[in-house]
């Protein structure tokens, strides 16, 4: 899975699945300064409910 592309489909849909978030979270330690900046900024917008937690729709 790459960050990037999970922030971006995220923000397009405004979904994250509680899988996706796990994995941000199990891999966090490996992420470069901009992915755990990528990552803090998806976390916040979870916080303040512009994503919310759940599974899309084929």
């Amino acid at each position: 899975m790459n960050l990037g592309k999970l922030f971006l489909e995220s923000i397009a849909t405004g979904v994250i699945t509680p899988a996706e978030m796990d994995w941000v979270a199990i891999n966090q330690r490996d992420f470069s300064r901009i992915e755990a900046a990528t990552a803090l900024r998806l976390g916040r917008l979870v916080d303040r409910g512009k994503i919310q937690l759940g599974c899309r729709l084929g």
